[in-house]
């Protein structure tokens, strides 16, 4: 089957798990959509495929105002194993086009600016200045539905640095004016309440269970079937919860976001977080696919990547972790919180350690050998001495192996071809599966990962903390 009629397919059954796969434009109203639009189905010959929310904007149609394209999960999967192009999306949610320009960020990409241009026409088909514009915008329209922001606030949060330039990029961008699709405020205005949507199948209970069985006492709560946590992003704290809506999260495929974060800045880089936090982008149609004949009955549908806040944090619960059982290491880190933790101001909630505080402190409050005081000791000195090492740098620094460094970096980062057969939990589920190569689980080899942790039947028992670093 080709592209086109999978996608002709796709959108003739609505089938959620293409939900921002790719978008449809329609010649006769000149609106496009997702493929799960609730409106009449329009005929084939009326209908134009597009890659991105960009490229249906750019060839002149405006978005539907009843499926609202603003509001689909992001990370298309055409990207495949286009490294550098998924890294330049993400720096791009992260601000990198609006705090500095092109050249800038081919550069951090180490590659020429031509060759990140050509990227972007050659998979999205927009030039990466377009693409970032529209994000701002698209997030712009999404706060504007779902909250009671002031038009200002909304432009400011969006990453537009004047309520003008706002209104006549959205003008543009969108043909509607603001206020034309402007809701009417309730709520409480310190905490934002978006919907973040994602493609299913997305088994929520397994999620949960993980991060329950891991919650730091202050920093993290489980209450029915929500999830919070503190968090800590350009010097300003907050916290979140993510929950299903009421209906269920399986009948429109969203998750409901409660976000305090008191400022003013561009709101982009944070819900970034939270999507990768939750691995709400992940295609798991593809992965499965990709995973099915390795896991066959042992797979489990819709098992994503539980993450944390940062890298920093998955090494320090990696290194606490080690050669111990989860309520252990748990334990380690509870402690490590009483003495150590800052608090959300105006709570009691607690944030996650700085590297700062680590340094110094001598850390006699965390019952572990002396080589492991030393080694969270000389992870945050690095991390303090090289804000912008990654987890690969930290590999020089005693006691800390690759096992801590794929960890950190598969909970942390959110890095999706991450393989701990190392792992003696890992080990024992292999014992129950047919042979294979490794080589068969990439580009996925995280979510193999965590498929072997789980066929072990209790999330409790998911072995993570057994590393030999």
């Amino acid at each position: 089957m080709s592209e086109l009629q999978l996608y002709q397919q796709a959108r003739l059954s609505r089938d959620p798990r293409f939900d921002g796969l790719f978008f449809i434009g329609v010649k006769s109203t000149g609106i496009y959509c997702r493929p799960i639009c609730p409106a009449k189905l329009p005929a084939e010959h009326q209908v134009e495929y597009y890659p991105c929310a960009a490229a249906a904007a750019q060839a002149g149609f405006r978005p539907c105002l009843r499926c609202r394209p603003d509001s689909a999960p992001q990370s298309p999967a055409w990207l495949g194993v286009q490294t550098t192009l998924r890294r330049a999306l993400k720096l791009i949610e992260q601000g990198a086009l609006q705090q500095g320009n092109q050249a800038q960020l081919a550069a951090r990409l180490g590659i020429s600016e031509r060759y990140l241009r050509k990227l972007f026409q050659q998979h999205l088909g927009v030039a990466p200045k377009h693409y970032a514009l529209y994000q701002q915008v698209l997030l712009a329209k999404q706060l504007l539905h779902q909250t009671q922001l002031s038009v200002a606030d909304i432009a400011l949060r969006s990453g537009f640095h004047s309520v003008r330039r706002f209104n006549d990029a959205f003008k543009q961008q969108v043909q509607l004016t603001p206020g034309q699709i402007r809701r009417r405020p309730h709520g409480d205005p310190s905490v934002l309440e978006l919907q973040l949507s994602y493609r299913p199948p997305l088994d929520w209970a397994a999620q949960l269970a993980f991060w329950q069985s891991r919650t730091l006492d202050g920093m993290e709560w489980v209450q029915g079937q929500s999830y919070g946590r503190t968090f800590v992003h350009q010097g300003i704290a907050g916290w979140f919860e993510l929950s299903p809506p009421k209906e269920g999260p399986q009948k429109d495929s969203s998750l409901q976001l409660k976000l305090h974060w008191p400022s003013t800045a561009d709101l982009s880089p944070v819900l970034a977080q939270i999507r990768q936090l939750a691995d709400l982008d992940a295609n798991m149609l593809a992965i499965e696919q990709q995973l099915s004949p390795v896991f066959g009955t042992y797979l489990n549908p819709g098992l994503r990547i539980p993450g944390l806040w940062g890298s920093f944090e998955a090494a320090v619960r990696a290194i606490l972790g080690q050669q111990v059982s989860v309520q252990g290491a748990r334990t380690q880190l509870n402690r490590l919180l009483a003495e150590l933790a800052g608090t959300v101001p105006g709570t009691d909630k607690k944030l996650f350690p700085t590297p700062e505080a680590i340094a110094d402190s001598e850390l006699l409050m965390i019952k572990v050998p002396q080589a492991r005081r030393e080694t969270l000791k000389a992870l945050a000195r690095f991390v303090i001495a090289q804000p912008d090492s990654t987890p690969d740098d930290w590999l020089q620094l005693k006691g800390i192996g690759p096992w801590t460094v794929a960890y950190a970096k598969m909970r942390g980062l959110g890095d999706p071809d991450l393989w701990l057969g190392g792992d003696l939990g890992v080990q024992k589920a292999l014992a129950q599966l047919p042979q294979f190569s490794e080589q068969q689980l990439s580009p996925w080899r995280s979510y193999a990962t965590f498929q072997a942790w789980h066929s072990l039947s209790s999330p409790k028992t998911m072995p993570d903390q057994l590393s030999k670093d």
